[in-house]
């Protein structure tokens, strides 16, 4: 893409709607914009980074051998009421009627949906196990959103339901898609800490919440430091090896890290006093296990070996990819803007031209813009007419972790300058060098 033909609308300065840091330098780097409260249009840089969390979050969840389909954003209130939830939902649902006067909603989750089709489906326990999940827009009504996609009223989010013969089946499954999240989450580059936490509305016995430490979280969290150096890094995972998953889970788990609310002073106080850490985190994301809670309630019963018919056991599975953006600019920012992770970053790298419209300078910039997309690199040309500070400041408030500089000083030495946003140092290089270190440097990401 080229900047000049490019929709990026950029605020030079601070919204004053803006409280946090993530949704400050989302309105500054034309990623978002307000329709109403705690809803927002997803301008294409937004877009961008909310489709390749989007594509990880597929990736992951199909590794771990669950199946995606879509559910309508509305639903019918006549399947809520089997569940029971309807009424003891509570404001935050969007309740209304159609032309036709039946009562419907604008889904907040989808365990009673997907319940209903997989009764009218499934019926023998030899099309279990089952794991079937979607990514989809949901409505909440937030007495007060705030902080931008943060705390929104309509967010983006995959939900996925499984369906289980027995509670240690059921049980395998919760462990699979906590290993598939801490793997979906540092692909992301990020460090989410699994966290025993409570099952609200949705209920259950098991759950665990998937946080973010940062100062503008909205949780209490009580951990030991130790868990925030667990990494899954480069393992092979087989999700089929109920024993390797259940080992990996007691890793991430077995070392204290809970909310406010289930937090334990006791326990607490047993780790040693310099491991232990009082913070503030994000959630993005949550796992339970609950049973037959909805099964048994809607009727979705499946013929187990011995000819008898039992309600099957199931569990719901959460990640919050539109908060994931803000969660993650609010983990990768400083003081000029946001500092994407490689993993997730709209563009992979950034051209500048330092002098648009000088002949071997706009040629050097096309060889590079050429050379890095026949690679299958998706890089951000910037080739407006504009200063060389603006072009800079512009890179550094949309993130792109890699910039490549080129102008005609460093071209009479056959010179361009590879920048990293991050640490902010430059190396001088070939053009053909600095398309080789991207290449180096995506392929393992």
């Amino acid at each position: 893409m080229r900047l000049s033909r490019y929709f990026l609308p950029v605020l030079k300065e601070n919204p004053a709607e803006a409280q946090i840091a993530s949704h400050r330098l989302m309105l500054r780097a034309g990623m978002i914009k307000q329709e109403a409260a705690g809803i927002y249009a997803w301008l294409p840089l937004g877009f961008k980074v909310l489709r390749r969390l989007e594509q990880i979050v597929h990736e992951e969840q199909q590794r771990a051998g669950h199946i995606p389909l879509l559910m309508p954003t509305l639903q019918s209130a006549d399947l809520w009421r089997e569940s029971g939830r309807y009424d003891a939902y509570g404001p935050e649902m969007l309740r209304f009627k159609d032309r036709h006067d039946r009562e419907m909603l604008y889904g907040p989750t989808n365990e009673e949906m997907i319940t209903d089709i997989f009764r009218a489906h499934v019926s023998s326990y030899k099309e279990l196990p089952l794991t079937l999940y979607h990514i989809q827009w949901k409505f909440r009504d937030e007495v007060r959103p705030r902080f931008g996609v943060m705390r929104g009223r309509e967010f983006l989010m995959k939900d996925g339901y499984n369906f289980d013969l027995t509670r240690e089946d059921a049980l395998h499954a919760y462990n699979r898609h906590m290993v598939s999240y801490l793997r979906t989450y540092e692909r992301m580059g990020l460090t989410a800490i699994p966290m025993r936490a409570d099952s609200g509305p949705i209920g259950g016995e098991n759950t665990h919440e998937f946080l973010v430490l940062a100062n503008t979280g909205e949780s209490d969290v009580f951990y030991d430091a130790a868990v925030a150096e667990l990494k899954l890094g480069d393992r092979q995972v087989d999700y089929d090896n109920r024993e390797e998953v259940a080992d990996i889970c007691k890793e991430f788990t077995s070392v204290y890290a809970r909310t406010d609310e289930t937090h334990d002073e006791a326990l607490f106080d047993q780790i040693p006093e310099e491991r232990r850490r009082v913070g503030r985190g994000i959630e993005v994301g949550q796992i339970f296990y609950f049973g037959t809670k909805y099964s048994a309630a809607m009727g979705a019963t499946v013929t187990a070996p011995d000819g008898t018919k039992v309600p099957v056991e199931m569990g719901s599975h959460g990640i919050g990819v539109s908060r994931l953006v803000g969660a993650l600019i609010e983990a990768n920012h400083d003081d000029k803007g946001i500092i994407w992770p490689e993993g997730v970053t709209p563009f992979h790298v950034g051209i500048v031209n330092l002098k648009q419209g000088d002949a071997a300078t706009d040629t050097a910039c096309e060889a590079i813009y050429g050379a890095l997309r026949a690679a299958g690199f998706d890089p951000l040309y910037d080739d407006r007419d504009e200063r060389a500070g603006a072009k800079f400041a512009t890179m550094d408030l949309i993130g792109l972790p890699w910039r490549i500089t080129v102008g005609p000083r460093g071209l009479a030495k056959n010179l361009v300058e590879l920048t990293s946003r991050r640490s902010g140092e430059s190396e001088e290089m070939t053009a053909e060098a600095a398309i080789a270190r991207i290449a180096e440097i995506y392929a393992g990401v």
